[in-house]
């Protein structure tokens, strides 16, 4: 039986993408989305909520996003939802959900970037990444 786990965001980045090196030398780009859900109550009032996404770029999709991505840049994503294990001390097991981008299109203009390298309009990750740190 087939299955689908795909993701697909538009919004704004909340803050300036944290890039690692993992032990084995990979980059890896951990950054979040900021989304509004709009609604009306039961007494048909409109209200929104702020939804804050984890997201996470492996390889070159990660030194794209080093390069490019800022706070408050308009982004859309796509690709997978991914919810690994922590183990904390005292055996306490945390779970983090993520979405594990594979296509990122920078969605303001070139000129609000504040560097000259030119920048595609949509880049798609190249390598599918175990998803281990």
């Amino acid at each position: 039986m087939r299955t689908v786990n795909k993701v697909i965001l538009i919004w704004n980045i909340t803050k300036d993408p944290y890039i690692k090196n993992t032990e084995n030398s990979k980059k890896v780009a951990l950054f979040t989305l900021a989304t509004n859900r709009y609604f009306k109550n039961l007494k048909w009032e409109v209200k929104n909520e702020a939804e804050y996404t984890n997201c996470i770029a492996w390889w070159s999709l990660a030194e794209r996003c080093e390069k490019f991505l800022l706070k408050w840049k308009l982004v859309y994503i796509e690709w997978r939802l991914k919810t690994r294990m922590i183990e904390k001390e005292d055996w306490i097991k945390l779970y983090k959900t993520e979405i594990v981008v594979s296509n990122l299109i920078f969605l303001n203009k070139k000129s609000e970037f504040e560097t000259d390298e030119a920048i595609e309009e949509d880049f798609v990750a190249d390598i599918e990444e175990d998803d281990k740190f």
